[in-house]
């Protein structure tokens, strides 16, 4: 694996330090007055999702893993569990359906999602950046009613609520984007 000098870290980049693998979710270039400049790096655990402020000196070497990026294909949840297929070889996966946090309710059978292994182990799963989802329960549509930054609350078929413009009515499709869990357009 390569090594990376410590002012070489950026935001994404996974880390192999202290026996983990460790995202580096916040980086901050500091430079002291006195003393050499270095890295503010706040980081998180991979496997257990405990969090880490460290610093590295430019002189400091990281070992900095590339993880595969495979596309999977949802089967089906039993136990807590998502089952995943592997769509070129057709293997099949489970991961605990927390791994996906609160983006859980936008998973549908058959999507495809980027699950990311480090050598066998799924460490990351991530859904597609927008999901089309009916409005089960809003309020009705009033005419006349097109004021700016009005929106209204609707509940999705997957039972997430969302604010939404006041002239989107029920059984409607919708397009929501699942990194801000906000409407984005019609479907």
């Amino acid at each position: 694996m390569p090594k990376i000098n410590g002012n070489e870290i950026r935001p994404g980049n996974v880390l192999e330090h202290n026996d983990g693998l460790w995202a580096a979710v916040k980086v901050d270039h500091v430079k002291p007055g006195k003393g050499g400049a270095f890295a503010q790096v706040e980081m998180r655990n991979l496997r257990n999702g405990s969090k880490l402020n460290e610093r590295f000196r430019s002189a400091d070497k990281v070992e900095r893993v590339r993880l595969e990026q495979k596309d999977q294909q949802f089967l089906y949840e039993t136990d807590g569990m998502l089952v995943f297929m592997d769509t070129e070889t057709y293997e099949q996966i489970e991961l605990p359906a927390d791994l996906l946090g609160d983006r859980r309710p936008f998973l549908q059978d058959g999507m495809t999602i980027v699950v990311e292994f480090y050598d066998a182990e799924a460490l990351n799963a991530t859904v597609p950046q927008k999901v089309t989802c009916k409005i089960v329960e809003t309020e009705p549509v009033v005419k006349g009613q097109t004021a700016a930054n009005s929106f209204k609350p609707a509940i999705l078929d997957n039972g997430v609520k969302v604010m939404v413009p006041p002239f989107v009515g029920q059984d409607e499709l919708i397009v929501v984007n699942t990194e801000t869990m906000e409407y984005s357009e019609r479907a």
